[in-house]
């Protein structure tokens, strides 16, 4: 069954919910959610495509879909970066000392968030073209 639609959907309900978090001063739940984002829009294109799409870093996932459209190179770098929120921006566990919470700017989640709806625009483009 093709859901990209409902990807999508749920792509853009993150990034809301990132936007919602950074202006709350929760920056480390910004950058998780920024992370979901792209991921999930990622994953809206690769659904559309016929692809079955498993993981959750967004670079690999942009790689899979360069199989099948240019992907412009600076958004795997993004994707990187993304990636990165994926597990630290959760676990206390992850960091030498202190919470998430605790280790995550407002500039660190702006740049985040701002790189999701980067993601984000491309994908719409893709799944927009006929």
């Amino acid at each position: 069954m093709e859901r990209s639609a409902d990807w999508l959907d749920q792509a853009q309900g993150d990034l809301d919910h990132a936007r919602n978090d950074l202006a709350g001063g929760f920056f480390d739940w910004a950058c998780f959610s920024a992370q979901q984002a792209a991921e999930k829009a990622v994953k809206a294109v690769l659904q559309r495509k016929g692809e079955e799409a498993w993981g959750h870093s967004v670079a690999d996932l942009l790689d899979a879909l360069g199989a099948h459209s240019a992907v412009p190179s600076n958004l795997r770098d993004i994707g990187l970066e993304l990636d990165k929120a994926y597990i630290l921006s959760r676990y206390p566990n992850a960091h030498p000392s202190g919470s998430p919470r605790r280790r995550y700017t407002r500039a660190e989640a702006e740049r985040l968030v701002g790189y999701a709806e980067q993601i984000l625009g491309f994908c719409q483009g893709l799944l927009a073209a006929p």
